[in-house]
C-alpha cells in the first residue's frame, strides 16, 4: 500500500536537506565572475604565462611555444597569438606585466573587461591593408574596429540584415552614398545595376523629374528670374517670387520619411502657371514670347528641310511625296502673305 504525503504537511525536520555544493559547480562559479569581470584578460593572462616570448629558447623557459600551447588546448596557434598579441600591446601601455616577469600559475591584478577590445583583433584580416582600412573607418566613426571586421568577414549575415531590418538598410545606403563620391568604379556598377532593373529605372526617372521641379522653383527664389515657356529669362515679378519662396520652404521642411514628388509636382504646376500669367499680363512681353516661340519654330521647320537629299529620289519616289511638298508650298506661301501683309499695314501706320 503506498501512502499518498502532502508536502505542506511535512515539518521543517522531515523536508529534505539540500545536496551538499560541489566544489566543481563552486569553481566554475568563481571562473565565472572572474570572466565577468575581466573578459578576455583571463585568457590572456593563461597565454601570457605559459608561451614563451620570440626569440626565447625551450631551455631559458618553463613556457612553451604557442604552438604548443595550442595543440594542448585544441584550438589554433593563429588565436593562440591574436591573445599573445593583444597582452604585448597592453603591457607596452603598462596596463598588465610584460611576459618575461609571468611564470605559469602567476595571478596578477587584471585590468577592466570594457579595456580588453582596444587590444584584442579578433580577426587576422585586421593585418591586412584592407583590415588596416576597416580598422581606420572604424576608429574614425568612434566604434571598436573589432565590430567593423566582424561584419566584412560575414557579408552574407551583413545581407540578412539589411533585409530584414530597415533601420541597416537606410545605414547601409547612407554609407553606400558615401562611398560613391570617392569610388568612380562603384558608381558605374551601381548605374548599370540601376538601368538592368525596370523598377529602379522608374524610380530613378521618377525622382530625376521631382528634381528637375524642385531646380525650377528653386532657381526662381534664389536668382529672382523666370524662364518663359520660349526660353526668354526675365526678372520674376515680387509676388511670383514670394510664392516660389514660399513653395520652397514647404520642400524644404518635408521630413526624410516623406515623399516630395506630389509637393514637387503641386508647386512646379503653381509656378508654371504664374510665369504663364506673368507673360499675357505684360504686352511688349507677350509680344516678344510670341516672336521666340516663332522663330524657334522657323528654325526647327528651316533644319528639318534642310535635312530632306533627293540624290537618289528615284529609288524611293512615291506620289504622296510631291503631294505632301506641295501642301507644304503652299503653306509657306500663306505665311509669306501674312507676313508681308503685316508688315504692310506696319509700313501703312
Amino acid at each position: 500500500m503506498t501512502l499518498a504525503i502532502d508536502p505542506a504537511e511535512m515539518s521543517p525536520a522531515s523536508a529534505p536537506s539540500p545536496a551538499p555544493r560541489s566544489e566543481l559547480v563552486a569553481r566554475d562559479a568563481h571562473a565565472f565572475g572572474a570572466h565577468v569581470r575581466t573578459g578576455g584578460w583571463a585568457f590572456g593572462l593563461l597565454v601570457a604565462r605559459s608561451v614563451r616570448p620570440g626569440g626565447q629558447g625551450a631551455d631559458e623557459s618553463p613556457k612553451v611555444s604557442a604552438k604548443e600551447f595550442a595543440d594542448l588546448a585544441g584550438c589554433s596557434a593563429e588565436r593562440v597569438m591574436r591573445y599573445y598579441k593583444a597582452w604585448d600591446r597592453a603591457a607596452d601601455d603598462g596596463l598588465v606585466p610584460h611576459f618575461e616577469a609571468l611564470a605559469p600559475g602567476q595571478e596578477v591584478d587584471l585590468p577592466d573587461a570594457d579595456a580588453w577590445q582596444s587590444y584584442y583583433v579578433s580577426r587576422s584580416g585586421a593585418a591586412s591593408e584592407r583590415g588596416v582600412a576597416i580598422t581606420e573607418a572604424a576608429e574614425a566613426e568612434g566604434i571598436r574596429p573589432t565590430k567593423a571586421l566582424e561584419v566584412a568577414e560575414n557579408p552574407t549575415a551583413l545581407r540578412a540584415a539589411i533585409l530584414a531590418d530597415p533601420s541597416t538598410a537606410r545605414a547601409a545606403r547612407t554609407a553606400l552614398l558615401d562611398r560613391l563620391r570617392e569610388d568612380p568604379d562603384l558608381q558605374a556598377e551601381l548605374a548599370r545595376d540601376v538601368v538592368r532593373t525596370d523598377d529602379l529605372k522608374k524610380a530613378v526617372a521618377s525622382e530625376s523629374r521631382s528634381a528637375d521641379r524642385i531646380g525650377y522653383v528653386r532657381q526662381i527664389a534664389e536668382s529672382g528670374l523666370i524662364r518663359t515657356p520660349a526660353g526668354q529669362s526675365v526678372d520674376a515679378p515680387v509676388t511670383v517670387r514670394q510664392e516660389a519662396e514660399r513653395h520652397l520652404s514647404l520642400l524644404d521642411e518635408l521630413n526624410d520619411g516623406e515623399d516630395p514628388g506630389e509637393w514637387a509636382t503641386e508647386a512646379y504646376d503653381t509656378m508654371r502657371s504664374l510665369v504663364a500669367e506673368t507673360v499675357e499680363a505684360d504686352p511688349e512681353l507677350r509680344v516678344q514670347e510670341r516672336r521666340t516661340k516663332f522663330y524657334s519654330s522657323l528654325h526647327k521647320a528651316t533644319k528639318a528641310f534642310e535635312e530632306l537629299t533627293f540624290d537618289d529620289a528615284q529609288d524611293f519616289y512615291e506620289d504622296d511625296m510631291v503631294q505632301r511638298l506641295e501642301e507644304l508650298q503652299r503653306a509657306i506661301g500663306s505665311c509669306l502673305d501674312a507676313l508681308r501683309g503685316a508688315g504692310g499695314n506696319q509700313a501703312g501706320d
